[in-house]
């Protein structure tokens, strides 16, 4: 009897020892790259109806104000321009840009173990927006967003697991010239983190010297052009149905350079887009293999994620609504779409209205979370930390976004059966051989880790434990994960002779 108790004592030990060290990737319960698309808000009619929709409002209707460039392109391509300046695009050219768009995309990260594969139905989340005010937790204020504040969420963003990509959060407001504030997000974001970046540029002229940089970042063009490690987020289009001229130029500098690009339509359903969510849904898909067409005219090879953000409006005021449920499902709707023709995707999800990390923010940002990832969504942009109807960003959101964005993938992942998950084998052993529970049972032992999450900082402890350990606070326990992330050097800084090199052909507002 004593050896028996001894070897299942050291049997419990050793798998205490096991659940202390780190999980390989392969083992954790949740990670970047699972695929979703279980959650399908149309039905197969509905979707060929808003296909049918889709190619009838670029044959018939098409876009307006595309450059002289661009018109060049696409003419040549296969579309053709009316007398009313429109460029309409015959169903052949829309199926056949369909039909070559490349399916292998891969987006890098400046570290080979952050590249996400965009193939299929894989799910991965990450920041984005354009947020103007950072939100002060302690002083329920906002203030103006920094360069400091936007390297403060990339250095958070590359320590948080479940946050795969970053896309700038926040606009530099300290940095008056729109060249030296385009180049300082780029560099801020590069040395925070070392996952996949996104970034917008104001102006076509920007563009060159950001690649010279990157370039010197990435060791040289060859090196640049091999792995880039930095995309452009670009608004081609004005909703409704209307190329942007200056993105436009900006998409064609990007492709030159080999940057991939995001093409973002971001209509609002009921002010740029029709109020019905299938309406909104038909014009940014429409918008968006404009865009596609625009790409390949120029690079048939060039790296385009089809970016259908359409947002809602609060039809009471007219004022943006990213936290509602109709939000949740127009971005359920544009993955399906990106489904329907196999093409890799990303869309907004994860935004809060509410101004500050409160039980409003967890239930909007919860909501479209999980429903953009069962719906299959490869790029989930805004996932966390944004609030205000994209007005403000908050670190603290930001971390608990991680525990958030964990639990949502845990839905992502689904529920795997096979002979041994049924567990009937198992439950014979519990009910007529065994203790009558399943608490310290092998198979219940050995699933601790890979087939259940656990926050990181959500509390799941009973009233009284919660009192014996000091009634602990969420967001103050967000803010200490902040304070102690950014008390440590970025992992993701630059060598000193690259940096050097940076600091001498530009002017970086960060301190060395």
């Amino acid at each position: 009897m004593t050896q028996t108790l001894n070897r299942r004592s050291g049997g419990r030990s050793a798998r205490r020892i096991a659940r202390s060290n780190p999980l390989a990737d392969t083992m954790r319960p949740v990670r970047p790259g699972m695929s979703g698309g279980t959650y399908s808000p149309l039905s197969d009619a509905a979707m060929q109806r808003i296909h049918e929709a889709v190619l009838d409002a670029l044959e018939h209707i098409g876009l307006a104000d595309a450059p002289p460039s661009g018109i060049a392109y696409m003419t040549k391509a296969g579309a053709i321009l009316g007398d009313d300046g429109r460029l309409r695009f015959p169903r052949a050219l829309i199926e056949d840009t369909i039909a070559r768009a490349r399916r292998d995309v891969t987006l890098f990260g400046r570290d080979p173990r952050h590249d996400m594969d965009l193939s299929g139905n894989r799910v991965h989340y990450g920041t984005a927006g354009a947020a103007v005010h950072v939100v002060d937790v302690e002083g329920r204020a906002y203030r103006e967003s920094t360069v400091q504040d936007l390297f403060d969420a990339a250095r958070i963003a590359d320590q948080l697991d479940n946050i795969h990509f970053l896309q700038r959060p926040m606009v530099c407001r300290d940095i008056v010239d729109n060249r030296e504030m385009d180049l300082n997000t780029v560099y801020a974001c590069c040395s925070g983190t070392t996952k996949h970046v996104g970034t917008s540029f104001t102006e076509p002229s920007f563009v060159e010297d950001a690649i010279k940089m990157l370039h010197i970042m990435a060791g040289g063009e060859d090196k640049w052009r091999e792995r880039p490690f930095v995309s452009n987020s670009n608004c081609f289009v004005v909703p409704p149905m209307k190329f942007a001229t200056e993105s436009c130029l900006v998409m064609e500098e990007c492709i030159k350079h080999g940057m991939p690009v995001l093409l973002l339509s971001a209509g609002q359903a009921g002010a740029t887009a029709p109020a019905p969510i299938a309406g909104a849904i038909v014009q940014a898909t429409a918008e968006c293999l404009a865009g596609l067409v625009y790409v390949h005219s120029i690079d048939p090879t060039h790296t385009a994620i089809f970016g259908t953000w359409p947002f809602v409006s609060d039809l009471r005021t007219g004022a943006m609504s990213g936290g509602s449920g109709e939000q949740a499902l127009l971005t359920a709707g544009c993955a399906q779409m990106h489904r329907f023709y196999d093409l890799p995707g990303g869309a907004a999800a994860g935004i809060a209205d509410a101004k500050l990390p409160d039980m409003q923010a967890g239930w909007e940002q919860a909501t479209s979370n999980v429903m953009a990832g069962l719906s299959g969504l490869n790029m989930v942009y805004e996932a966390a930390g944004m609030h205000a109807s994209l007005l403000g960003f908050c670190l603290e959101s930001l971390i608990l976004g991680d525990d958030l964005i964990g639990q949502a993938l845990r839905c992502v992942r689904g529920i795997e059966v096979t002979e041994d998950t049924v567990s009937l084998e198992v439950i014979r052993k519990t009910c007529i051989e065994g203790p009558g529970h399943y608490l310290g049972s092998e198979q219940t032992l050995s699933l601790m880790q890979t087939e259940y999450l656990y926050p990181a900082l959500g509390d799941r402890t009973s009233p009284k434990e919660w009192e014996e350990i000091g009634k602990p606070d969420l967001l103050k326990k967000a803010t200490a994960k902040k304070e102690r992330i950014l008390a440590e050097p970025s992992q993701a800084r630059f060598d000193a002779s690259v940096d050097a090199n940076i600091r001498q052909a530009f002017a970086i507002h960060l301190p060395a």
